[in-house]
């Protein structure tokens, strides 16, 4: 992380065909990352998802190279550090490695006030991609109320 980004990795036991499906896919998305959403999933489609009561987050979709890379617009309504949508850029690119998948994601040109929150967020949200990817249930998410 420095003054105007997050950066995270992950390593996920699945192939980057499976992890790029939960970038891709309005239910799968929504069971890692937001109670509901409306999304198009296309180069210039736009995306709203209530990631949890208090934050509405929306951008637009920039790239979607199959298997290979995302890039979004980020942008939320609520939440304890106003992004105004549009403002933002993440980027999250998957690399095969041995059995499975290098994710790496990059959240550029937050306000540095932002960026310990955004960690904190993306930090929790990749874990519940990483046991959804791997075939596992992360269960309720607890943030989803909140």
């Amino acid at each position: 992380m420095t003054n105007d980004q997050v950066v995270l990795e992950r390593w996920i036991a699945a192939r980057p065909e499976t992890v790029f499906s939960f970038f891709t896919d309005r239910e799968k998305w929504l069971s890692w990352m937001g109670r509901d959403g409306e999304f198009s999933f296309a180069p210039g489609g736009a995306f709203r998802t209530d990631v949890n009561a208090h934050c509405q987050a929306s951008g637009e979709f920039l790239a979607l190279e199959p298997y290979r890379r995302v890039v979004f617009t980020w942008g939320s309504e609520g939440g304890t550090v106003a992004v105004p949508p549009g403002t933002t850029t993440v980027e999250v690119t998957l690399t095969p490695d041995g059995g499975g998948t290098l994710l790496t994601l990059v959240h550029r040109d937050l306000p540095p006030e932002a960026c310990a929150p955004h960690s904190e967020g993306w930090t929790h949200y990749l874990g519940r991609l990483v046991e959804r990817a791997e075939g596992r249930d992360p269960g309720p998410d607890e943030w989803a109320a909140a």
